[in-house]
């Protein structure tokens, strides 16, 4: 998974390339299509401005095309828009005071499951998610899922992309142990990383608190065993003998990992890779683009690949994506005016290329974007192509909620693992106090 400190390496040099793809000939090129629809009758308010906060860049021609982008839309319609990059870590903070004392910006790009966190305060964007699916191919499972209110079409966010943590490892020191890929199973993936480790080049996961590659580490053990928070109903079953067998194969895998894995944090593998420590992690697109742009480790960037989290047991890949989610708040004066600018800024003359200038760190969430010009870019960046395809997210299978994201922020799933991976608790004890933790969410909610 991807987390909060990583999106500094792309922040130091989006590259010229990147740039590039966002001009003209680009767009003169372009292979989406866009069908012909009607548009929603948005009458914009007289006087109307909008202020909108949203999660720093971390490739500067994230900002500088989506600055551009707004910028157009001001000229076109009249309505200024003031655009705040705060950082990752006070979104969801900023976008709870705003909630609670119904002022503030208009519209909030937050994190997956926010929308459904602050449901009671946000006006519905059925109309204008209608039409751009309708417009654009279709909105992806993902976006989807964190789009529309539980159990029914209506939308309550509409998102702008997600971004992925496969594996990424060293070909040559996989080749140099006998293996070409990491194995699908999960006997196969301990028998790589225990030869990884006598090797001297071990595998490296985030088992402490990381935002996102400790919960993306655990939710993947969990999920490829086909355990899960929740039941479709919403019920707590993360005690189940799904669980037990996950937490048994983390504890067989946890000793193959270089040492102090257990107090890593978001940043901690990619320093571990980059210094060759490790040559097996999981990460999104950041990593492989600061080793690119770096010619001091240019090589072990050509050296790398990526691979979907091995699936274990589960049907696909069993991994989830970090998804920018567009909130528009009730107290807004300027509705109409706010609808017309998210709708703008999803429409393909301004969401195409500010695809293009990410580099291939966010992908998109309605279908037709798959044919932007990043995904033929680089071989090595198409896997993060299809990641709003995925049908996992957090707090799978059951209804996203308060209670889900809760779960996630307090890491206890992550401890969970950790706890049985350092011999601190039996998988049986550590998933029966987990259990407990997520129950006590949950009555607050009011399960």
């Amino acid at each position: 998974m991807n987390d909060i400190t990583r999106r500094d390496a792309l922040a130091l040099g989006a590259s010229a390339a990147a740039l590039a793809v966002t001009g003209a000939s680009a767009q003169t090129a372009s292979t989406i299509k866009a069908a012909d629809v009607p548009a929603p009758k948005l009458a914009i308010e007289k006087g109307a401005s909008l202020r909108m906060l949203r999660p720093v860049r971390f490739v500067q021609a994230d900002e500088d095309v989506f600055r551009a982008n707004a910028a157009k839309f001001t000229k076109e319609t009249g309505v200024e828009v003031k655009v705040d990059f705060v950082g990752w870590e006070d979104i969801s903070q900023q976008t709870a005071v705003t909630s609670n004392s119904g002022a503030g910006p208009d519209i909030i790009i937050g994190f997956s499951d926010a929308p459904h966190i602050y449901i009671d305060k946000l006006v519905e964007l059925t109309d204008v998610a209608d039409y751009l699916g309708k417009r654009y191919g279709g909105w992806l499972p993902l976006a989807q899922k964190y789009g529309k209110r539980n159990k029914s079409d209506a939308w309550i966010g509409l998102p702008f992309g997600a971004t992925a943590g496969p594996l990424i490892y060293r070909k040559s020191v996989l080749q140099s142990v006998g293996f070409d890929k990491v194995p699908e199973d999960h006997a196969g993936v301990v028998d790589l990383c225990r030869k990884l480790h006598k090797a001297g080049k071990p595998a490296g996961f985030a088992l402490g608190n990381a935002k996102g590659d400790g919960n993306g580490f655990a939710n993947w053990a969990l999920w490829s065993h086909n355990a899960s928070l929740l039941d479709e109903e919403g019920n707590v079953v993360i005690n189940s003998k799904e669980t037990i067998a996950a937490l048994n194969w983390v504890k067989e895998l946890y000793p193959t990992f270089i040492a102090g894995t257990s107090s890593w944090n978001d940043v901690s593998n990619n320093r571990a890779y980059s210094s060759q420590e490790i040559s097996l992690t999981a990460n999104g697109v950041s990593l492989y683009f600061s080793l690119k742009n770096d010619p001091a480790t240019r090589a072990i960037a050509e050296d790398s690949e990526h691979q979907l989290l091995p699936k274990g047991q589960a049907k696909i890949s069993p991994m989830a994506g970090l998804t920018l989610n567009a909130m528009l708040f009730k107290h807004s004066p300027y509705p109409n005016a706010a609808k017309a600018f998210l709708q703008y800024m999803l429409e393909k003359d301004q969401y195409e290329p500010w695809l293009n200038a990410n580099s291939g760190y966010w992908s998109q969430p309605l279908a037709a974007y798959a044919e932007a010009a990043v995904w033929s870019s680089d071989p090595k960046v198409k896997i993060f192509k299809d990641t709003m395809n995925s049908t996992y997210y957090d707090g799978y299978k059951g209804p996203i909620s308060t209670a889900t994201g809760a779960v996630s922020a307090d890491y206890v799933l992550i401890q969970m693992c950790a706890a049985v991976a350092t011999g601190a608790a039996t998988p049986e004890v550590a998933a029966a106090e987990a259990e407990q933790r997520c129950k006590r969410y949950f009555r607050r909610q009011g399960r």
